[in-house]
């Protein structure tokens, strides 16, 4: 298997088992320690501790939550991946209050690979399209 197709596999993987399945012993295997998730909290995204914060409120927030990539790009170091997100809102999620609705969204996120691990993660949802949905 090549670079690009082993960093696909791993990418599929953080979204099927990790963020799916709430797998995340899984991410000891495809995080490197000093990885940054750019997506999950400012004060603490470093490391596999900030993608463990990052799944762990994503689970609780949304039930249910279904992460289904439906495309990837991969080049080099990088996997662009354009997945969905499903799930019924329990928490705050974009600044909206917990509404008990069910959502989907479309999410593009960049990853970054090194060794076949994952060192940077940053992604952008279509959060006008979620939060509509969420507040209707």
């Amino acid at each position: 298997m090549s670079t690009t197709e082993t960093n696909r596999a791993v990418a599929k993987r953080f979204y099927e088992e990790a963020v799916t399945q709430g797998r995340l012993e899984v991410l000891d295997e495809i995080i490197a320690d000093d990885a940054t998730d750019a997506a999950g909290p400012a004060d603490g995204n470093r490391g596999r501790a900030g993608f463990v914060r990052h799944i762990t409120w994503l689970r609780s927030a949304v039930e249910g939550v279904t992460a289904t990539v439906t495309d990837t790009v991969a080049e080099g170091d990088r996997v662009v991946v354009y997945w969905t997100i499903d799930g019924v809102q329990r928490g705050e999620v974009f600044g909206a209050p917990p509404s008990g609705r069910r959502f989907t969204g479309q999410s593009i996120s960049t990853i970054r690979f090194r060794d076949g691990k994952i060192v940077e993660y940053e992604v952008l949802p279509d959060r006008l399209g979620i939060v509509q949905q969420l507040t209707a």
